[in-house]
């Protein structure tokens, strides 16, 4: 990949950081599903935002999603359902507060609801990206080993560069979000929130 970045045509995507999955009010929390890690993620990311905007580039949220059924109880996997058994009527669903980003983050430009791993996956994600004409990729987000991990091998399987904020993304495991920083390096340029910030400024 390039060392040059062009800020008009680098979108920042943030995978997957909402209320129900990092609020002491959402989903997880209640399910005791939580990390320092993943908590001190927006603080970290808010000026990787400011620094994309502020260079003319693009940033887009990602949303997981889990739609309900006709009795209005939640389509969820059954991996999902079985590590997390907590998961009820109302979490993650479109249009609810535990579904929005979490608001030290927002606004967005975009948003794209998902209902698997990758932002890419049965989304309007590559769409949009070819419509306002972006090149590049930067990823953050959680959990490094899930959403980011395969969004960022799914852009890498489309010709995108991506940037991959090593302290921008965590896991409920700090050796798993190691692990997965390793691997993905064949896939991303790995770099620090504050380094990114730099080249774009």
């Amino acid at each position: 990949m390039s060392s040059h970045i062009s800020p008009a045509r680098l979108a920042l995507v943030v995978v997957d950081l909402q209320n129900d999955f990092l609020h002491r009010d959402g989903a997880y929390a209640r399910g005791g599903a939580t990390a320092p890690a993943i908590a001190a993620l927006p603080a970290r990311v808010r000026p990787v935002i400011d620094a994309v905007r502020a260079a003319g580039g693009t940033v887009i949220s990602s949303h997981f999603t889990l739609v309900p059924g006709r009795d209005g109880e939640p389509l969820v996997s059954p991996h999902l359902k079985e590590v997390r058994p907590f998961l009820r009527r109302g979490d993650f669903q479109p249009g609810a507060w535990g579904h929005a980003l979490v608001e030290e983050l927002g606004p967005v430009d975009f948003s794209v609801e998902k209902v698997a791993y990758s932002a890419f996956y049965m989304t309007r994600l590559e769409w949009l990206l070819r419509r306002i004409d972006v090149d590049t990729l930067a990823i953050c987000g959680i959990v490094t080993n899930g959403g980011v991990a395969a969004t960022v091998r799914d852009a890498h399987l489309r010709d995108y560069p991506v940037i991959l904020l090593e302290d921008g993304c965590a896991a409920f495991n700090e050796d798993i979000h190691r692990a997965s920083l390793l691997s993905l390096g064949t896939a991303a340029r790995v770099m620090t929130c504050q380094a990114l910030a730099d080249a774009l400024g």
